[in-house]
């Protein structure tokens, strides 16, 4: 079963850039303007999934849970930073905030995941503690830039409906939670979405991986069970801590937003 994995490379790989040459001559032909912007990101992504590559067969090869757990806060802080330059909020309000509620949602999560759902001895396993970290840290990453974005712009766009609230005695808690539950149910929607159709309209990627390589189909459905739940779960607590330890620098004494 898993020799027809190994057979892959790069060279079969690019065989799928013929299909890419159509896309580029139909472009042309239309008139699409894409056909740059698409080549430059394949060959990013070759380069980058390239280095990565490397780089976790190094940390593998290693396997120690320091250099591990290094990586996920690595992995964080690039989350954090991509979270505030995609909801264009300020860096010097926003990245501890956003850095913290990642840290302390996904963290304990993870180490429970492989605890009591993968039953792993070393729960620092490169081999399950990092893709697992990335899928975990991926989802909530979205899932905070869903709920940030949301958040702040519905106060924005409802000030008048805010600063009503404020004058008729409500705190800042009571005056925000309309935005506060509408930005948690944007958040979540797209995961719950996913749960609804899982399996029956795709294969997700894990599961397909796992039976890719040899695991059984029950066993790989177990798993994605259990990442699908845990990425909900990231998802939802890191939407609702990102919000609350962001706002003490988003608001002032008054209330008042300042982004």
């Amino acid at each position: 079963m898993n020799d027809f994995i190994e057979n892959i490379t790069y060279y079969s790989v690019a065989t799928l850039l013929i299909f890419f040459i159509i896309i580029i001559i139909i472009n042309l032909r239309l008139k699409l303007n894409f056909s740059k912007k698409m080549i430059i990101s394949i060959i990013r992504m070759f380069i980058q999934l390239s280095l990565v590559g490397l780089f976790l067969e190094y940390i593998f090869y290693l396997d120690k849970p320091y250099i591990n757990a290094l990586y996920l806060l690595l992995m964080i802080c690039v989350a954090s930073f991509t979270t505030v330059r995609n909801t264009k909020t300020t860096f010097k309000k926003f990245f501890i905030p956003i850095i913290i509620g990642l840290l302390i949602t996904i963290f304990p999560l993870l180490l429970f995941f492989n605890y009591f759902v993968a039953k792993l001895d070393n729960l620092f396993l490169a081999q399950v503690f990092i893709p697992i970290s990335g899928m975990l840290l991926g989802n909530s990453m979205n899932g905070s830039i869903l709920a940030i974005d949301t958040f702040y712009k519905s106060i924005k766009n409802n000030e008048k409906e805010y600063f009503t609230s404020l004058s008729l005695a409500a705190n800042r808690f009571e005056a925000i939670m309309p935005y506060f539950r509408n930005a948690v149910t944007t958040s979540t929607k797209q995961v719950i979405a996913t749960m609804e159709t899982i399996g029956i309209v795709a294969l997700p990627g894990m599961m397909t991986g796992q039976i890719l390589s040899g695991s059984s189909p029950m066993t790989a459905i177990l798993y994605q069970i259990g990442i699908m739940m845990a990425i909900f779960v990231a998802r939802y607590t890191t939407s609702i801590v990102v919000i609350l330890l962001s706002m003490k620098n988003a608001f002032d004494e008054y209330d008042v937003l300042h982004l």
